[in-house]
């Protein structure tokens, strides 16, 4: 496949709107796309334009999973882009549009290396590509996958998310939370005939922001990473409010796991109800993802970053930094599918640029996205000869 096809498969996922939803359009042109070269690739729809895709390519026993998911964010403030979000714009060596670094880069870069391994003759080793719905919100499509058992055999994963060319061998979890508060209506005039029910959210807050203070400190993710980050609660300014809402995040890490995370929530949850009379508090869990981490001497990471340094080895030599190891705080697919195979190594690798991942006028450049389909043909192969 030359370079201006593979420009042009990116530019075409690029222009399907998949803002939280819509995967089905990008399931059946992936579904088309490996059609045209031999491949026969299943689009299991679940409703509401919602769709994951999954092939299956080679034989043997050791399976690696390839993934990467096809919903994007939301555009945000369209006045404040340069170029259209779906115009998939070339500048350059840049292209403009949402999610073109999270992440239809890597998702066209890892169909592509599919593509041509089979191309090339005997596939190497047996990959099963998982393109996932709603990884940017509750995602519906890897735990749908997990569910169907898609992940229990996997030997090792690779998640195409961009990371600028780095092998991210770990990241944290995530725990989203919602903190209901019950308490009694009145007038403002008449303040003490109510029960304010946003006292003890503002409570929780306070207490919240030292809630990890003594947890122990993770030797590759560091210390737990945790926000309140919504409070919402009254109607007017002169009504005691009866109802109110508070939303938060927290990264779980190996040595601060979910369940633990979840215990102290809930425990000071229950201190406060109990301290506060009239009031009735209800903690509930939104989302809870796993942490996820490899050892960076492991196998798995070696043969990634060894594939990713021979890949960018030309762009290195313009004074692009050479691909490092590295560990993140977000959260990717391999959470829901680390549930079910909680030994799986993990890396992952994609094009640029994270750091403008959710952005206005987010890019990928060319140069790292043909390069990273370089990686991955490396990595793929070098895992089926190991």
């Amino acid at each position: 496949m030359d370079k201006t096809t593979k420009l042009q498969i990116l530019k075409e996922l690029l222009q399907i709107n998949s803002v939280n939803g819509n995967e089905v359009a990008v399931a059946r042109y992936l579904q088309a796309l490996f059609a045209q070269y031999g491949l026969t690739a299943k689009v299991d729809e679940f409703g509401n334009q919602r769709a994951n895709l999954i092939l299956e390519v080679g034989s043997g026993d050791r399976v690696l999973g390839v993934t990467g998911h096809m919903d994007t964010v939301a555009v945000g403030d369209e006045a404040a882009w340069h170029h259209p979000p779906f115009g998939a714009t070339v500048i350059g060596d840049k292209v403009y549009a949402r999610g073109a670094a999270d992440m239809k880069s890597g998702l066209a870069a890892q169909a592509i290396a599919l593509i041509e391994l089979a191309q090339a003759g005997a596939f190497p080793g047996h990959v099963r590509f998982l393109a996932t719905a709603g990884e940017e919100f509750g995602t519906p499509g890897a735990n749908r996958l997990a569910a169907q058992g898609q992940a229990t055999d996997l030997a090792a994963l690779l998640v195409g998310e961009g990371t600028s060319g780095n092998v991210v061998y770990a990241h944290a979890g995530s725990i989203n939370y919602r903190l209901t508060s019950q308490g009694k209506a009145a007038h403002s005039s008449t303040p003490e005939r109510g029960i304010n029910a946003l006292a003890p959210l503002v409570s929780f807050f306070a207490k919240e922001q030292h809630l990890f203070d003594e947890a122990a400190v993770d030797p590759l993710l560091g210390p737990v990473k945790h926000s309140v980050t919504v409070i919402k609660g009254g109607e007017q300014v002169n009504s005691i409010p009866a109802t109110a809402e508070l939303l938060g995040n927290v990264r779980p890490t190996k040595a601060v796991p979910n369940q633990v995370v979840i215990e102290r929530l809930q425990r000071l949850a229950a201190q406060l109800d109990a301290a506060t009379p009239g009031i009735s508090l209800e903690l509930e869990v939104l989302h809870d993802f796993y942490p996820v981490a490899s050892a960076p001497t492991g196998a798995f990471a070696q043969l990634a970053l060894t594939a990713a340094k021979q890949a960018f080895a030309q762009l290195a030599l313009t004074g692009r930094p050479v691909p490092t190891l590295e560990t993140i705080n977000g959260a990717t697919d391999a959470s829901v599918f680390a549930k079910v195979n909680p030994d799986l190594p993990v890396v992952v690798l994609g094009p640029d640029a994270w750091e403008c991942s959710h952005q206005v006028n987010e890019w990928t450049t060319i140069s790292s996205y043909l390069a990273v389909i370089e990686a991955y043909k490396t990595l793929i192969t070098n895992f089926a000869n190991a």
